[in-house]
């Protein structure tokens, strides 16, 4: 039988956030972020690891500039955990290509951190290619039959949407994109039953929705009609100073994404929530239901990293100040919550 709510949380945010990851998922609270896996032999295991992340704590405060570096920050650190997550399944150790033994005569011990730049750079080139480029271009072929300027825009805008869409249906169709669509799912329905109060364990969380108002999928959608807006109000008769401005005005079409979705996971405001909607019905392609096994995995990584006990007003907080404190965790907490989530389900 489901818990009751113990406490209001309605409009409360626990500040937590994570992505789905190759069988696990990645959870992060503030600097501290966790990754739980669940190995091939069954096992769930949980890696605990501080990240600093890009930019000063000064321009992280400072409006739509904290969102392009977030936007960012959550690439470079989600590229290292699914590298991580990935690690469990490689089916043999792999050789050394010439240009990793390149590469790593180069730059030495920051050769792994060079790769990752140039890894996340490249996605993020392609991402402005497809996105945000060749919608326009597509769009400026019916310049001829179509005048207004405002009209293309929102073709343009419904391109890159038909785009972005037809992207997710495309790798839906690929078995371990399933899987990770359901450890999406996971971290979602986590963090909504935290957030609403209840106690985190198997039965709860598969009772919590799969939606949530801070999600990377929402984000997406917003950054689609946030470029609408921008372009029917930013117009320049150059073909080749549109292209420039698409490019230009990305990072801050992420930043004032990035705001409404912060608003948006901060409050209870009913056209916030009626904004909201799209981006929660869009979520329906991305996120599936996950068996227990995976919830399992999800309430693991959560509670390396959060302690929603102390959140929820259940037990007084235990802080995490100390990079010890946080190995004590690795030897200690980590090992004794699988063990809960294990013997709660056996």
């Amino acid at each position: 039988m489901e818990e009751k709510v113990l406490m209001s949380t309605a409009g409360k945010s626990s500040g937590i956030g994570g992505q789905a990851v190759l069988e696990g998922i990645m959870m992060k609270n503030q600097d501290v972020y966790s990754v739980g896996v669940r190995k091939p032999d069954g096992e769930i295991e949980v890696h605990l690891s501080t990240h600093e992340g890009i930019g000063s704590k000064r321009l992280r405060k400072i409006p739509i500039v904290r969102g392009v570096i977030s936007f960012v920050d959550s690439l470079v650190l989600g590229m290292k955990c699914l590298t991580f997550s990935a690690s469990f399944y490689d089916e043999e150790e792999a050789q050394p290509s010439k240009a990793d033994t390149v590469v790593q005569k180069l730059f030495g011990e920051r050769a792994e951190k060079v790769v990752m730049g140039i890894t996340v750079a490249f996605s993020i080139v392609m991402a402005v290619a497809i996105f945000m480029v060749l919608p326009y271009f597509a769009a400026a072929l019916l310049r001829n039959v179509i005048v207004s300027d405002t009209v293309l825009a929102v073709i343009e805008g419904a391109i890159r949407l038909l785009l972005f869409i037809g992207y997710v249906l495309l790798i839906s169709l690929m078995k371990d994109i399933q899987r990770v669509f359901q450890y999406h799912g996971a971290e979602h329905k986590c963090i909504n039953c935290v957030e609403n109060g209840l106690e985190l364990n198997v039965e709860n969380v598969r009772a919590s929705s799969k939606h949530h108002k801070r999600c990377g999928t929402s984000f997406m959608l917003i950054v689609m009609v946030v470029s609408i807006i921008f372009f029917i109000f930013i117009r320049v008769d150059s073909p080749i100073l549109r292209v420039v401005f698409r490019v230009a005005l990305v990072p801050v079409i992420a930043g004032v994404s990035y705001e409404f979705i912060r608003l948006a996971g901060n409050t209870d405001n009913k056209l916030v929530g009626i904004l909201s909607r799209p981006g929660m019905w869009l979520q329906a392609l991305t996120t599936k239901e996950p068996d227990d096994s995976m919830i399992e995995v999800a309430i693991a990584a959560v509670e390396a990293v959060f302690d929603w006990r102390a959140w929820q007003g259940r037990e007084a907080p235990q802080e995490i100040e100390t990079p010890q404190e946080i190995e004590d965790i690795l030897e200690e907490k980590v090992p004794q919550e699988i063990e809960k989530v294990l013997e709660a389900e056996a």
